[in-house]
């Protein structure tokens, strides 16, 4: 069952966007007060230019900026993290998940038309019962497998700790279903609340969770941060939101030529989620 949106969130599917960064007044002059990113030889730049390099030779290319806009830091009241190969070791083999459900032919066509990612499920919306019924048992057979080799990512119990230590809130926002959030709970020992499943009814890249969120924590989206390690759904659904990004990129995947052309950039990118930490430390006023 879908969870409820709160009334000063509840969004339709025709309507989201217009709570985006890019469409909304109000996020958009909050974004323009996001020089604290820039040096100063940029300070007197236009406010579509308050964002941080192409990250292309992180780690640690952020931080560069720190010491020249310490004081200008932006407040940072939670953290919300995508779960598989974010939190947790990547062990599902999404190719191989698609070409299951799609077809090698469908698939190679489709990842063609989509640089930045295939979105499975909403390809599966539009299908018919019996062939979507098909299409969420392989899914679920690859997520179960996934579930028996679970493994945490390293450096996730010092984040956890590290934003323990702030009072700064830790949500959850995963594409798979509530046994594995579950099962991820009891094995890492740290919960992670609210952490939103595929059950919630609506699904990354689309805003709505990310929303729900910041509803049920009384802050606003631009004053957390996703990290996840989907340029389409974890990016897409933090910059739709009007949250700052972080991408975990731990092979360097999206500095390939694949993704030059995508629309989306995240704010941040790093490689392991103690580069997240730092990063964190270094360009954020970290206030509950």
């Amino acid at each position: 069952m879908a969870a409820t949106i709160s009334a000063k969130w509840r969004i339709s599917s025709s309507t989201w966007l217009n709570l985006s960064q890019n469409f909304n007044p109000k996020f958009r002059a909050q974004r323009c007060n996001r020089s604290f990113f820039l040096p100063a030889f940029a300070a007197n730049h236009s406010c579509r230019r308050h964002f941080p390099p192409k990250p292309s030779s992180f780690p640690m290319a952020m931080a560069n900026f720190s010491s020249a806009a310490s004081a200008h830091r932006a407040r940072l009241r939670g953290v919300i993290f995508d779960m598989d190969g974010t939190l947790t070791v990547p062990v599902i083999d999404f190719a191989a998940m698609y070409k299951s459900v799609l077809g090698d032919e469908d698939y190679a066509r489709i990842k063609s038309l989509n640089p930045s990612g295939i979105d499975i499920l909403h390809i599966i919306q539009s299908w018919a019962p019996e062939k979507q019924r098909r299409a969420y048992e392989v899914i679920a057979d690859f997520e179960r497998q996934g579930i028996e080799r679970l493994q945490i990512m390293p450096g996730a119990a010092e984040l956890c700790t590290f934003l323990d230590s702030k009072n700064i809130r830790r949500g959850l926002i995963t594409r798979n279903v509530k046994e594995a959030v579950d099962i991820f709970h009891q094995r890492f020992g740290w919960t992670f609340h609210p952490a939103l499943s595929r059950e919630f009814g609506s699904y990354k890249p689309n805003p709505a969770p990310l929303l729900h969120i910041c509803s049920s924590w009384d802050v606003l989206p631009n004053q957390v941060i996703m990290v996840g390690d989907s340029l389409k759904d974890d990016i897409g659904c933090g910059k739709q939101a009007g949250a700052f990004t972080c991408l975990l990129d731990e092979t360097g995947r999206y500095n390939s030529e694949h993704y030059a052309n995508t629309d989306l950039e995240p704010d941040f990118k790093a490689s392991t989620l103690g580069e997240v930490l730092h990063l964190l430390k270094a360009n954020f006023e970290l206030t509950p």
